[in-house]
């Protein structure tokens, strides 16, 4: 669908404000009129060109497709598009591929508008029978690149069909040769037809069409109808359906049958109709293992149902007055109303005065099985059968196929029937074939579809028919008057709202928010209509969440919806399959209690407590959370009124929410698969428990909980990785809100004795072998209340220092968390100039805390997973960003320059490495200590020229995320001494790195800086010193020292250094060629060579003895144990002798050159140890001496 703006009608210029500009989807017209009938014009010159060929179809196609939902704006212009290409058709001068081009523009256009109006614009005159039949009769059925064409003939052929003249005239005089026998077109038009039904391409559907505008003719009708028909049912017989090419013949037949029999006369087909039924019964066709079969075959046993019933509309059916909204609601303004027609019973009787053929109970009797059909399209097919065949039907007759629909509506019955089953009702009421006295019997099922849900295995079936059920709520609103709906108006109001807001299929949820605008709109009963369909629209219902924790809460504000919206979250959604729709449905209890508090309390608490303790898992799961929620949600309520809690909640559910956890513990179902839900919902209840202020302080069930939150951190190893990060979140959560209520026997006093033992303890899970163990026991010090941790803060910071510090591998998780809980203990313990370090942030413990996370910053372990230091560095940044805000809020004075100079570069290092994710965290982090000003973060070294690269004004709009914004911000930093060390450091993995995008804008914004310095010798002297720094410091370092030799290649390919090499042995180059040599030595690293020697290359343009040296180097690499390092050498050595023409002799170039390119590198060493001899003489260098390996001692 295209976008087109409507504009206002007005150009701005009286200086009020400017009207909103509406975007909608709505096309205004065909605006690619001219540029379509160039496009058409041209097609006799691009069709030779296959590049310009495809070019036009795609642009054609391109334009055609923006009118598939609008296809009538086409309608003026199809003329002169059709008469053009028929143009190209008919000229004689076009060749076979331009008539081809032709008639593939022509399908394209019938596609669009749909080929039966498409169809008719054809040219029907006498003359064109012939010529199209003959053009038809030449081409290949079996060449799949023209289908088109055929297609488009068949469907010309069927308009040309029409012509009102015996088909006799056009054959002329047979016989007055009787040598030549010419067959008359009647029989060639059938046998076209007939060979064309077989087809495997769209052309069969083509020759359906033309069977049913050709066979029905007066005079074709009269000599070959009984004989099509037999041979159709002869070749139904035959075929059979579990072969390709007997599916494509059955499908042929069944889809002519079909089309006769919808337009056909009755008088003429009704004689055939019971030998056809009789035929599809006998085949099978019902059981077919293909879907299209069988819906051709309901399509087909319906029109035979058509055809046994008189063509009358059945006079008892339900007219609503009038079906237009703007009539209604012009009505319903005025005051008055359109009454709904009532039947006369005494026409009604005569109406019904006719004998009903037994065939018909047989197609009912099929179309009611087609309803329960395992393919959606069967069953739509089924439903509208029905809705047809019954409006045929005298009223007890349809009231009994009513009655068999409703069937469908059994708990026995398939998912598959109870859809179907919705269609036929929907259906059956947009007819008007549901009488008012049958919606007490409807209704209810209809309420029961809207939530039906069937469990299958680990998911669960019913979308479709929750659907078609806001399909026939829709239908229906459009059937009744809003009288004869009024008895159930709550009830559907209700369900279709709970439906637009709770149900988990998006698909599910706007269709019922479309059904209930309908309702609104065509009823005008439901209650708070107007102001429900503004907050539950189409795309209001669209996020899941928005629609549990906003849209729900709004909705019951309105007295009629609040109960039933309860109820339906309690016994069908907090025992729901997905786990992510029973956590949703307790958030939005909590979220709905202060809308029925006594309601929630009485009725609700007490049935959720048996659930919570009851045998299904998901359903104790949601009960155990939805009963924490309502009780945090009744303490708020009663907290604001300055009551306790208990006078809320009964005793009985007090004592039946903290005996929960006693129960499932003997029961034993803490264990296994049931225990990771039953851990975290039971750790939300402590925390809810605790939040709700219980009166459980020295309770044994504190205990109890207490041990339960501490078994879950022991044992995170053992649950299964999916849901490991909530348990552990959740136990955590639980623990902070535990000792927050019951471990303070006076504000401010923790229990001396309940301190002691979970600070030994989760600093002893520290030291755990368990990774996970250490995990939970640091976030569980990170999440202690300030009272628990007064006094002993030394020995947590001391024993978090110590679990950052470890740099295994296995314990990567544990470092994460142990930087984040630093953060938070200092955060929580709060800053102080003075005060002891056993008990806040002060002068004697803030350098431990910032050198642990600055040594965080340095953490690279690489594991099978990948960069897993990342996750340390990334914990690292936030906890230093907070710890600094933190002591910069209370005492700036304890930041020294030190602390906030190695914080600064560390973050500029991360803000230009490789990981977009970490480097935009990083970035944000730099700005957002940079912008800090409330106070400001002291000491920041050249705070004046970051704020000019990074002004406060444009810091939101900076994209981290992105390399092409990131980059060209972050080279800046190098022309800062104190940033440049560091950021060429992060530079150097993203410009050698592998991501194609990182290595363009990174290595673009280096070099843009290099040219910026090329004139300033003091500059690049500095720059080349950093860059011999960072190599130096990182030797044998593969992480930075292989994409290190990758940038300075592409440094020296670029001369960036260009003003060194005119000094005879400039020291940057003697300094890097020994580093270069030390980094390769004894190294069988593949990559790494490789990009050494291309380094050596870019170094043989310094001038004295170090290209000597260099030669020496790459001669040596000639004679590599490695024969692709060999290969490589030569021809890298090659390119560079004819990229630095100055590097030898020009008397011996040619011998170098041939000598490079001709010997085979890949030989042994000792073969090859010759020819490298003879370019070191050549050369003018020292050959390499074999070095004799001593005798082991």
């Amino acid at each position: 669908m295209a976008q087109t703006d409507m504009d206002s009608g007005e150009d701005g210029g009286g200086g009020g404000e400017p009207e909103v500009i509406a975007k909608t989807s709505v096309l205004g017209g065909f605006t690619e009129s001219t540029e379509i009938r160039a496009l058409i014009s041209s097609l006799p010159v691009v069709h030779e060109n296959i590049v310009t060929l495809e070019s036009a179809i795609e642009r054609f196609l391109v334009i055609m497709d923006r009118y598939q939902e609008q296809p009538h704006l086409l309608d003026p212009h199809l003329e002169w598009m059709l008469n053009l290409l028929l143009e190209l058709i008919r000229s004689e001068q076009s060749p076979p591929l331009l008539v081809h081009l032709g008639f593939k523009f022509l399908y394209i256009i019938s596609k669009v508008r749909g080929y039966k109006i498409f169809m008719q614009l054809f040219p029907h005159e006498v003359a064109d029978v012939q010529p199209v039949l003959d053009l038809l009769c030449r081409q290949d059925p079996r060449d799949p690149e023209t289908w088109e064409t055929r297609y488009m003939l068949l469907l010309w052929l069927s308009m040309t069909c029409l012509i009102p003249f015996d088909l006799s005239r056009l054959d002329g005089h047979l016989t007055s040769d009787p040598s030549q026998t010419r067959e008359p077109i009647m029989d060639r038009i059938l046998a076209i037809a007939k060979s064309y039904l077989m087809v495997t391409d769209k052309s069969r559907d083509a020759a359906s069409v033309l069977v049913s505008k050709f066979v029905t003719r007066p005079d074709v009708k009269l000599k070959r109808l009984g004989d099509f028909l037999d041979w159709s049912l002869t070749t139904i017989s035959q075929a059979s359906d579990q072969t390709m090419g007997g599916t494509v013949i059955l499908d042929g037949a069944l889809q002519s049958l079909a089309q006769l029999f919808k337009h056909g006369k009755r008088d003429d087909f009704l004689q055939y109709a019971p030998v056809v039924l009789q035929c599809l019964d006998q085949c099978h066709v019902a059981e077919s293992s293909q879907a299209t079969l069988r819906k051709l075959g309901v399509k087909l046993v319906q029109r035979l149902g058509l055809t046994f019933l008189k063509p009358r509309l059945a006079k008892w059916r339900y007219q609503r007055g009038s079906r237009s909204l703007a009539a209604n609601l012009s009505l319903s303004q005025s005051g008055s109303t359109v009454q709904a027609v009532s039947p006369d019973m005494e026409t009604q009787s005569q109406e019904e005065d006719y004998d009903i053929p037994e065939e018909v109970e047989n197609v009912i009797e099929q179309l009611l099985g087609g309803l329960k059909d395992k393919e959606t399209i069967v069953r739509w097919s089924a439903a509208k059968g029905i809705g047809r065949v019954t409006g045929r039907l005298p009223r007890e007759l349809a009231d009994e196929v009513v009655g068999s629909v409703l069937d469908c509506f059994s708990f026995q019955e398939t998912d598959n029937a109870w859809h179907g089953g919705c269609l036929a009702l929907a259906e059956l009421g947009r007819r008007g074939l549901l009488v008012p006295s049958r919606l007490p019997d409807v209704v209810p099922l209809i309420l029961k579809a809207l939530v039906y849900d069937e469990k299958r295995g680990a998911c669960s079936v019913g979308s479709n028919v929750r659907d078609a059920a806001c399909y026939v709520c829709w239908a229906f609103a459009r059937a009744y008057e809003p009288t004869e709906l009024k008895p159930f108006v709550t009830q559907i109001a209700c369900a279709l709202v709970i439906t637009a807001v709770f149900d988990r299929n998006i698909n599910c949820r706007r269709a019922a928010s479309a059904a209930f605008q309908e309702n609104v709109g065509r009823q005008g009963t439901f209650p708070y209509g107007i102001d429900i369909v503004v907050a539950a629209d189409y795309f209001a219902v669209g996020n899941l969440n928005n629609c549990y924790l906003s849209i729900s809460v709004y909705i019951a504000s309105f007295p009629e919806y609040t109960r039933p919206m309860i109820d339906h979250l309690v016994a069908m959604k907090i025992n729901h399959w997905d786990g992510v729709i029973r956590q949703l449905a307790t958030k939005a209890l909590h979220n709905l209690t202060p809308q029925a508090p006594d309601y929630m309390a009485t009725t609700v608490m007490p049935q959720l407590l048996p659930i919570a303790l009851g045998i299904d898992l998901h359903s104790r799961h949601g009960a155990i959370l939805a009963s924490a929620e309502i009780s945090h949600a009744l303490y708020k309520l009663a907290n604001q009124n300055n009551r306790p809690v208990t006078e809320l909640i009964s005793s009985d559910c007090v004592d039946g929410l903290k005996s929960i956890h006693q129960r499932l513990f003997d029961r034993k179902q803490y264990r296994g698969f049931g225990g990771e839900l039953m851990r975290p919902a039971v750790c939300s209840l402590i925390e809810n428990m605790s939040l709700s202020k219980m009166p459980f302080k020295d309770d044994p069930v504190i205990t109890g909980w207490q041990w339960l939150i501490d078994d879950t951190l022991k044992s995170l190893h053992l649950i299964s990785p999916g849901p490991r990060d909530g348990i552990k979140e959740a136990a955590v959560s639980a623990l902070a809100a535990l000792c927050e209520q019951y471990y303070q026997p006076q504000p401010g006093m923790a229990d001396p004795q309940m301190q002691e033992v979970l600070v030994s303890q989760y600093i002893a899970g520290l030291k755990s072998t368990e990774v996970l163990t250490r995990c939970g026991s640091a976030l569980a010090l990170g999440s202690l209340p300030r009272f628990m941790i007064h006094g002993k803060l030394h020995q947590i910071l001391s024993g978090l220092q110590q679990s950052c510090s470890q740099r295994e591998v296995c314990f990567t998780e544990a470092r994460r968390d142990a930087a984040k809980a630093m953060a938070q203990v200092c955060v929580t313990s709060g800053v102080s100039a003075q005060g002891g370090s056993d008990s806040v942030v002060c002068e004697g413990n803030v350098s431990a805390v910032y050198g642990a996370l600055l040594d965080c910053m340095t953490d690279y372990t690489l594991d099978s997973r990948g960069d897993v230091g990342a996750w340390v560095r990334e914990a690292a940044m936030t906890s230093l960003m907070e710890v600094t805000l933190c002591v910069v809020g209370t005492a700036p004075q304890l930041l020294s320059p030190d602390l906030v100079n190695g914080m600064m570069c560390s973050l500029a290092q991360q803000s230009a490495e490789k990981i977009d994710r970490y480097r935009a965290h990083a970035g944000s982090v730099f700005v957002r200590l940079l912008h800090s000003n409330n106070p400001a973060v002291p000491h920041i070294p050249h705070r004046e020229e970051l704020l000019a690269i990074f002004p406060t004004e444009g810091a939101e709009g900076l994209n981290w995320n992105a390399p092409s914004q990131a980059f060209p911000h972050i080279t800046q930093l190098l022309r800062l001494p104190q940033y440049q060390y560091h950021t060429l450091l992060g530079l150097t993995v993203s410009v050698g790195g592998l991501t194609e995008s990182t290595v363009r804008f990174s290595s673009q914004s280096l070099f843009d800086h290099l040219m910026l310095i090329q004139q300033d010798a003091a500059a690049l002297g500095q720059f080349s010193e950093t860059l011999l720094h960072v190599f130096r410091d990182n030797l044998r370092n593969d992480r930075v020292s292989i994409p290190f030799l990758k940038m300075l290649d592409q440094m020296l390919a670029r001369a960036c250094f260009d003003t060194f090499t005119t000094d005879q042995d400039h020291q940057f180059c003697v300094d890097l060629l020994s580093l270069c040599k030390e980094e390769i030595k004894k190294s069988k690293d593949t990559q790494k060579l490789r990009s050494a020697i291309a380094v050596f290359c870019g170094l043989i343009q310094f001038q004295g003895e170090v290209r000597k040296k260099v030669l020496f180097q790459l001669l040596l690499l000639l004679c590599h144990p490695f024969p692709v390092i060999r290969k490589t050498t030569a021809s890298q050595v090659y390119e560079m002798l004819l990229t630095y023409d100055d590097v030898i002799d020009p008397d011996v170039m040619d011998d170098v050159m041939t000598s490079l390119s001709d010997t085979n590198w890949e030989e042994d060493v000792a073969t090859v140890r010759t020819h490298r001899n003879q370019l070191c003489d050549w050369l003018g260098v020292q050959k390499p001496q074999l070095v004799a390996k001593g005798p082991v001692q």
